[in-house]
């Protein structure tokens, strides 16, 4: 009996970028794998395309950073805190770069499986099924970027 998730063999995909049933995969019947972004490649990939902006509009650009920088420093909350409150917030939201960024901000500031999977928990809890499904992008953004 062959696997149920076989590869289309005229299947295409884009590093960095979601992976989609394609409709040879649909005609197929055959499934590749569940929707994921290489989370480090797409933060890559966002740096370099919002560079130009950086260069037209630095000004604003700047204020975003420096409201970036203020919102997330230590202080009554933890930044800690601050990041799983951002992550929840790009989750529920379905931005797939939030939950890029913020899982590498949260690696840095040593947040561990358990913290993340509670505050996915609330995630699901307020997001509903939607939500669940960028929980699953959010774990597996957590062990792909997780340090080596």
């Amino acid at each position: 009996m062959g696997s149920i998730v076989e590869p289309c063999a005229r299947r295409r995909t884009h590093t960095g970028y979601l992976t989609y049933i394609s409709s040879c995969e649909y005609e197929c019947g055959k499934l590749v794998s569940m929707s994921t972004f290489d989370h480090t490649t797409l933060i890559q990939n966002i740096n370099e395309n919002l560079a130009p902006l950086r260069k037209a509009q630095p000004e604003a650009m700047q204020g975003f950073s420096q409201l970036a920088k203020a919102s997330m420093a230590e202080g009554a909350v933890s930044a800690k805190n601050k990041e799983l409150i951002a992550l929840a917030i790009g989750i529920t939201q379905h931005c797939s770069g939030c939950i890029g960024f913020h899982v590498k901000a949260l690696h840095r500031l040593q947040c561990t499986r358990a913290e993340l999977e509670e505050m996915l928990t609330v995630c699901v809890y307020m997001g509903g099924g939607p939500a669940l499904m960028y929980a699953a992008e959010a774990i597996k953004a957590w062990d792909d970027m997780a340090p080596k």
